[in-house]
């Protein structure tokens, strides 16, 4: 029996279905368990699409709202709050970070902008100090430890991936700019105005939603000895371990670089919004002015922990081999196991892409490539 698959696509997306169900009948570790697709089109949704199971047993279907973590693609979603600020005055993309978080002006840090924090920049990857998983999730910790760290390298001279500390730097500008933690302000700029589905903190009655998250049955192989400080510091304080969305602790806490929920639907409904010029259903998200200066290019040069040039912007990525489709101009954020969040503002095009059966590619999984360059083909 097929796997069931439901939702729509426009005529003219057909494949678009074909290659999403695809994705279940593949005889390797890509094999879905459960997904959802969603693609806005000049604000119009021609593809919204959902299928599978919500958990490993194979018990629980795929709903039309089930949530699934997207790791890193969290962090598209916290650079769009921070553009929202921007786009009301409360935030400066080059005013230094002191600015609006004085304890963090020290030790080197006090010249740090807050372009040089979205953009990888700010030579903090990591935590120096040991930190546990309690500690991790409990904000005044990490806010703490932030404060008294010294940059790894001079800021704006070096880019090395900031896995989590992203979240915590870009949080923490976001609470003092807004008086609201993370996730209350992206719910009240972002999700409650679009009526998207995406949250940073899970509340307790979004639970019974939540897909069970599924390593890839290839162990990761991860030489530790090869790795330049920068990126050791990125990865391997805490270890990040796949399970870990599968806790109730990880997904009540704020952690804005990697433990986002979210709907393919409400991923979609973010990008769409930004690729529609800031429009969607009548809801402006953001100015154009606002979008342009977010997705201005802070750095050219190769990331020391990624190997590549992501060409960051404040907060994503560019389109990095393609990953996000044939768009010279797309820019995203994609999230380990699969996860996606971009738009192509020359097209118009909003994609989201949630995922349980995790991958282990970081730059650019199969599933969610073939989804993306099909909707291409279908589109001309």
């Amino acid at each position: 029996m097929g796997v069931r698959v439901s939702g729509f696509v426009s005529p003219g997306f057909e494949a678009v279905r074909e290659c999403f169900i695809s994705n279940f009948d593949r005889d390797d570790h890509y094999r879905e368990i459960g997904a959802g697709f969603c693609v806005y089109v000049s604000g119009e949704c021609v593809v919204d699409l959902h299928g599978g199971f919500a958990d490993r047993a194979r018990t629980r279907p795929w709903q039309e709202d089930t949530t699934a973590n997207i790791w890193s693609a969290t962090k598209g979603l916290t650079a769009i709050a921070v553009a929202v600020l921007v786009d009301r005055g409360l935030i400066d993309y080059g005013e230094r970070v002191g600015t609006y978080w004085p304890e963090f002006a020290c030790k080197g840090k006090e010249h740090t902008t807050v372009s040089q924090v979205l953009s990888h920049q700010a030579g903090l990857p990591g935590f120096v100090e040991p930190i546990t998983l309690e500690e991790f999730c409990d904000w005044p910790t990490v806010v703490s430890r932030l404060e008294s760290q010294a940059p790894m390298w001079e800021p704006g001279t070096k880019n090395s991936y900031h896995a989590m500390t992203f979240g915590f730097l870009a949080g923490e500008i976001i609470r003092r700019a807004s008086a609201r933690g993370i996730g209350a302000f992206l719910q009240e700029a972002v999700a409650e105005p679009l009526g998207a589905d995406v949250y940073i903190g899970l509340p307790e009655s979004k639970e019974p939603r939540v897909a069970e998250m599924v390593p890839s049955p290839l162990e990761l192989e991860l030489d530790t000895a090869d790795l330049a400080p920068e990126a050791l510091a990125s990865i391997t304080n805490p270890t990040m371990e796949p399970g870990l969305p599968n806790n109730r602790l990880w997904r009540a806490a704020e952690i804005p670089a990697g433990n986002g929920q979210a709907t393919a639907r409400g991923l979609s409904k973010v990008y769409g919004a930004i690729a529609n010029k800031g429009e969607l259903d009548g809801c402006r998200l953001l100015s154009e002015a606002a979008i342009a200066a977010m997705n201005t290019v802070q750095t050219d040069r190769v990331d020391i922990s990624i190997g590549v040039a992501p060409y960051w912007r404040n907060g994503h990525s560019g389109n990095i081999n393609h990953m996000y489709g044939p768009g010279e101009n797309a820019f995203g954020h994609s999230g380990w196991g699969g996860a996606v969040g971009c738009a192509d503002p020359d097209r118009e095009i909003g994609i989201g892409y949630v995922v349980n059966q995790m991958g282990n590619e970081a730059l650019g999984d199969e599933r969610s490539v073939a989804l993306i360059h099909t909707l291409y083909d279908c589109l001309g």
